[in-house]
C-alpha cells in the first residue's frame, strides 16, 4: 500500500537528499566504529558518578539501562523514589516525563498519518476552525525602547506538520520573555479545570510567536497535535494511546494519572529544595483533571519506557508487533528543519548544536559538532524533560539507554554527564 502522506516532495525529496549530502560529510568524523561493545570496567563509572550524586543530596535517586542488541549491559538503581518514605527505587518506581511525552504523542500521531486519519499537509483549522483567525504577533521598537506587539496575518496557514516539528509558531509562557510570552502568561492558560477542546481554544486566542514555518519554537504545539488527534480519531487522546502504542506495547503503568493507592506510592519525587519544575503549572499526576497535556503531563516506568525505546532503536516494532512501517518510521526519524527547509534557529533551538528535527524527535544529522558532547553516531534520536528523564536511540551501535529522574535543576549536567560515560565506556 503506497502511504498517501502530505507533502511528499519535502520529506522524501529535498530533504532525504540532504540527508545523503550530510551522510557523506560526515564519513570519517565519527568517535567509535560501528559495532563497538561496552567495557563492563568502564560502565561502572556510571554508578560511581550515581552514588556520589545521590551521597551529597544533590538528588533522591535515579534509574538507569543501557541495552544493547536486545539486552541489558547496564540496569541500575541509585538512591530512593523520595527522602521521605526513603522507598527503593525499581523498575516499577512511577516518573513523571514532562516533555518526553511528547515522544510517545508523536509515535501515535504518525500512527493516525499512516492511517489516513490525518495528513502532514492537512491545515490546523480543518479539525480546528478558531486557528483560521490565529494571527502573528510582531515585536515593534518606538524610538524611546518601548515595545509593542503588531498583530498580522500568518502568511500561510498553519499546519499538522509545522505541529509536529515545532514551527507552529504557539510557544510556552515559561521561558523567554518575548512579548508573546508574555501574552501566555498574562492570559493564564492554565487556570480551572479545561479539557485539550478548551486549551486548543485558549491557545487559538493568542499571537503566534512567529509566522507558521519560519522558526523551532518550542511550545505547546504537542498538546494542539493531541486536540487534532482526538478529532480525527473520534475519540479522547489517552484511548488513542491506549489502543495504538501503550497497549500493544505493554505499557502498564504509562499514563496521565496516577489515581491507584499502591501506585501513588511508587511515585518518585525530587529532594525537597528541587521541587519546581518551572514549566509554568503544577505537575500533581496523583489530581485527575481533565486536560491530558500531551507535551508533558505522563508518567511511566523503567519497565515500559524501555519497551518503547527498544521499539524505536527497532524502527517500528517489537516482539513481532508493528506499531510503524518502515516507510513511516522513516518519516518520522528524517530531519525537517534542516538546511533549505526554511527554518530558522535561535537561541532556544534545543536539539542542539548538531541536531535536526524530525516528527518529533532531535535527529543526530552531524555526528562531528553536535554539542553538548560527546559527538556519538549520525543518526541519534534523542529527546528530554523537565524533570531530568531522557532517552538516546543510537541505531549504528544497536543501543539505547534511558535515565529516568526527578531532578529539574541538576539535570542537564547530569544527563551530559551520562552521556559522555556511556560513550566512553564503549570500545571497538
Amino acid at each position: 500500500m503506497i502511504l498517501h502522506f502530505g507533502l511528499r516532495s519535502l520529506v522524501y525529496g529535498a530533504l532525504m537528499s540532504l540527508g545523503a549530502m550530510s551522510f557523506a560529510q560526515a564519513e570519517g568524523t565519527y568517535e567509535i566504529p560501528a559495532g563497538a561493545h561496552f567495557n563492563q570496567d568502564k560502565l561502572a563509572k556510571i554508578g560511581e558518578f550515581f552514588k556520589n550524586e545521590v551521597a551529597t543530596g544533590k538528588i533522591a535517586g535515579a534509574t538507569v539501562l543501557i541495552q544493547q542488541h536486545g539486552k541489558p549491559v547496564f540496569r541500575e538503581a541509585f538512591g530512593v523514589q523520595d527522602v521521605v518514605s526513603k522507598a527503593p527505587i525499581t523498575d516499577k518506581t512511577i516518573f513523571r516525563l514532562f516533555s518526553m511525552s511528547k515522544a510517545i504523542t508523536s509515535v501515535v500521531a504518525v500512527q493516525l498519518i499512516e492511517d489516513g486519519k490525518i495528513k502532514l499537509d492537512d491545515p490546523v483549522s480543518k479539525y480546528i476552525p478558531s486557528f483560521a483567525n490565529v494571527k502573528v504577533g510582531v515585536e515593534k521598537k518606538a524610538e524611546d525602547g518601548s515595545k509593542s506587539l503588531e498583530l498580522v496575518p500568518p502568511t500561510r496557514p498553519m499546519t499538522v506538520l509545522d505541529l509536529m516539528r515545532h514551527t507552529s509558531g504557539v510557544t510556552y509562557g515559561f521561558y523567554g520573555d518575548s512579548l508573546v510570552r508574555k501574552a501566555y502568561r498574562d492570559a493564564k492558560i492554565y487556570d480551572g479545570d479545561f479539557d485539550l477542546a478548551e486549551f486548543a481554544e485558549r491557545i487559538a486566542k493568542l499571537p503566534l510567536h512567529n509566522q507558521p514555518g519560519a522558526l523551532w519554537q518550542y511550545g505547546h504545539s504537542t498538546d494542539i497535535l493531541a486536540r487534532v488527534m482526538e478529532i480525527a480519531a473520534g475519540k479522547p487522546l489517552i484511548e488513542i494511546e491506549q489502543e495504538k502504542l501503550l497497549g500493544p506495547l505493554g505499557m502498564v503503568d504509562t499514563g496521565f494519572f496516577v489515581t491507584a493507592p499502591e501506585k501513588q506510592k511508587l511515585l518518585a519525587q525530587p529532594v525537597p529544595n528541587d521541587s519546581d519544575f518551572r514549566v509554568g503549572r503544577i505537575n500533581d499526576p496523583t489530581v485527575v483533571k481533565k486536560i491530558q497535556f500531551a507535551s508533558g503531563g505522563m508518567v511511566t516506568t523503567m519497565a515500559d519506557y524501555a519497551r518503547f525505546a527498544q521499539m524505536l532503536l527497532n524502527g517500528g516494532s517489537l516482539d513481532g508487533k508493528t506499531i510503524l512501517k518502515p516507510e513511516t518510521f522513516k518519516l518520522m526519524v528524517t530531519d525537517q528543519v534542516g538546511p533549505n527547509s526554511g527554518v530558522d534557529r535561535d537561541y532556544f533551538y534545543f536539539p542542539g548544536d548538531g541536531f535536526g528535527f524530525g516528527l518529533g524527535l532531535a535527529v543526530r544529522t552531524d555526528p562531528g559538532n553536535a554539542k553538548p558532547p560527546p559527538p556519538g553516531d549520525l543518526g541519534e534520536l534523542k529527546w528530554d524533560g523537565a524533570s531530568g528523564c531522557y532517552f538516546v536511540i543510537d541505531p549504528k551501535q544497536d543501543m539505547f539507554f534511558v535515565l529516568l529522574e526527578q531532578t529539574p535543576t541538576e539535570r542537564q549536567r547530569v544527563q551530559r554527564t551520562l552521556k559522555q560515560l556511556v560513550y566512553e565506556a564503549m570500545e571497538k
